[in-house]
């Protein structure tokens, strides 16, 4: 069996738990992992999910140290001093409980008071427990919500009676979720799902619990580490960008060269025809994620939009960035696609019923994702789903309207072959800047660059919103985010810089920039803002940082492009330089209309 595979459902638990030669071949792979520390504070016996956890973590770039603590004593860790915990400085808390540490179920006699009493109780006892975490680590928090016990004393009432356990539950759910809805650092692991798709017999297999204190069975301990793994990897920016969908047999039913756009399989006249419009109804919903839709197919491009353009066809092509439709090989039409975004060609979930077209892409393009979608229709959508690829963590105004900003980065593309000069094209873009200080009303998406970002970004330091949040609220540090709209359109936010005061000096602890606003002199922009910014503070010297990645290698000596002076350099390429202030500065920029907000 491939690695790969083994990280796709269904799982093999008992591969898994033999983990070492696993890790080690996931270890000495050619990624650049980010390292986080993760504690995991247990409500039964976690080892075993912690050693699964590490191996779907380190199959998505995130190198994980962990603390762990003792069984049960999840609250004590919690609640009371604790220096090893303290010392060890968690960037995420997973808290791992389930119904079993539920303290008190109401009984059939109980008045509805009491009952009531119950569930405050409980609340009290987590909701308490988050706020301390949180005061004292800032770090992020996820916690399971409850799943349901695989037996139920009222039978079917047991879900709408006061009394009944799964009512209880229910509702202590909803509780947990309100208070996730309220708390940006504070993410819910739903357990209640997850348990459901196992199955609870499997999943609540009670002889685990008897004789080793671990549950959920250890058949479904993976299914729970992936699920908390891609929790973890949405929050640091390691979620997949982009579709690259096949159309034959795999958008509709058929081959449009051969049986023509009137007879392949979609709408509602067959039963197949419904798979497919269900598939597409699917795909198209991503975009309200951000999601971006391409196409790559063998087909004539005539015959391929004939299909698309059917009356019937839930996805039409202006919810498409790029269609390629020619005879070439798809590895090469998608790393084309991913050339023209300026993404990298591994943010693609490749989609195509042909197993061959599937593995042809695996070996072309490194650490690509073909899913095994299988040859029915009706099963399409469970195939992509359960992998996780775009998990939500958090939704920014950009991720809605991000078809939109790279169709008219499109535009702006035809725009400059229109000029034989370039200050003229970007003078006539009319481009405005806003660049200031973190906003509340950004830092959502101030966060998502740091974790997205990878090619013009010289540092790779990835935060979480809370992160942001403490950035922006800390005098220590200057912030600065920078939005760029032009006649065709707003980009949104499209860079970031902090740089954290050290007497009269300022570290530039992230510089990054989006790709798609690549040579529009952005870049410069901001350098005239952070120096504007840093000599208000009595500021005498910038000094930059670059740390090289497989990703970052544009901006290699971005840092002389802005003047700076190289001061250092080791043998992995790591490079400091620094930028003395001078008493008269002149803006590198002259094209963009800057402004900061009131």
């Amino acid at each position: 069996m491939d690695i790969i595979s083994l990280f796709e459902p269904p799982f093999n638990s008992d591969l898994l738990i033999k983990r070492k030669k696993i890790r080690k071949e996931l270890l000495e792979s050619n990624v650049d992992f980010i390292d986080k520390k993760i504690a995991i504070l247990g409500g039964s016996t976690t080892h075993d999910i912690k050693d699964i956890l590490e191996l779907f973590l380190l199959n998505n770039g995130i190198r994980p140290t962990f603390y762990e603590s003792e069984y049960g004593q999840y609250w004590q860790d919690s609640m009371f001093p604790n220096l090893e915990l303290d010392s060890f400085e968690p960037d995420i808390i997973y808290i791992h409980t389930t119904y079993r540490n539920i303290l008190h179920f109401p009984m059939i006699n109980d008045p509805v008071e009491t009952v009531n009493q119950y569930s405050d109780e409980t609340y009290e006892h987590f909701s308490v427990m988050w706020d301390q975490l949180h005061k004292k680590y800032k770090a992020v928090v996820i916690q399971n919500n409850f799943d349901f016990p695989d037996w139920r004393l009222l039978g079917n009432s047991d879900a709408s009676n006061i009394h009944g356990r799964i009512n209880f539950i229910t509702r202590l759910n909803m509780r947990f979720a309100e208070y996730a809805q309220q708390h940006d650092y504070f993410f819910i692991h739903d357990i209640n799902y997850l348990s459901a798709y196992c199955g609870l017999t499997a999943w609540s297999d009670p002889f685990y619990w008897h004789m080793y204190k671990c549950t959920p069975a250890q058949s479904t301990i993976p299914y729970l580490a992936h699920s908390v793994a891609n929790i973890i990897k949405s929050i640091y920016g390691k979620n997949k960008k982009a579709f690259a969908l096949d159309l034959d047999n795999t958008l509709w039913g058929g081959i449009v060269g051969d049986d023509g756009a009137e007879n392949i399989e979609v709408g509602q006249e067959t039963s197949v025809g419904q798979a497919y419009s269900e598939f597409q109804s699917y795909i198209k919903a991503h975009k309200q994620l951000g999601v971006i839709l391409n196409i790559v197919s063998k087909n004539d491009m005539e015959n391929a939009m004939s299909g698309l353009r059917r009356p019937d066809m839930v996805l039409k092509p202006d919810d498409f960035i790029m269609i390629k439709a020619n005879w070439e090989p798809k590895s090469q039409n998608l790393m084309d696609i991913a050339h023209t975004l300026s993404l990298t060609p591994d943010s693609f979930v490749f989609v195509d019923d042909n197993p061959a077209e599937r593995e042809i892409i695996k070996q072309q393009i490194p650490n690509a994702v073909a899913p095994d979608i299988g040859d029915e229709p009706e099963y399409y959508i469970r195939a992509i789903d359960k992998m996780g690829y775009f998990e939500v963590t958090t939704i920014s105004n950009d991720d809605a309207s991000r078809t939109l900003m790279y169709k008219q980065n499109a535009e702006r593309s035809r725009a400059e072959a229109l000029f034989s000069n370039y200050d003229d094209y970007l003078r006539s873009l009319e481009m405005k800047a806003e660049i200031s200080a973190f906003s509340s009303l950004y830092l959502s998406r101030i966060s998502q660059l740091t974790n997205k970002s990878n090619q013009f970004n010289l540092t790779t330091l990835r935060c979480s919103q809370e992160d942001i949040t403490a950035y922006a609220n800390d005098d220590r540090y200057i912030t600065l985010y920078g939005k760029l709209s032009d006649k065709f359109g707003d980009n949104g936010v499209v860079s970031v810089i902090i740089g954290k005061i050290n007497g009269d000096n300022l570290d530039l602890i992230v510089w990054l920039m989006s790709c798609r606003v690549l040579k529009r002199n952005m870049e410069f922009a901001m350098m005239d803002t952070l120096v504007n910014k840093a000599k208000a503070q009595n500021i005498k010297t910038i000094n930059g940082f670059y740390y090289p990645t497989n990703k970052n290698a544009m901006v290699r000596d971005f840092y002389k492009t802005m003047d700076f002076e190289k001061v250092s350099e080791d043998e992995h390429g790591n490079s400091a330089w620094k930028y003395i202030i001078p008493d008269e500065y002149i803006n590198k920029q002259n094209v963009i209309d800057v402004n900061e907000p009131n």
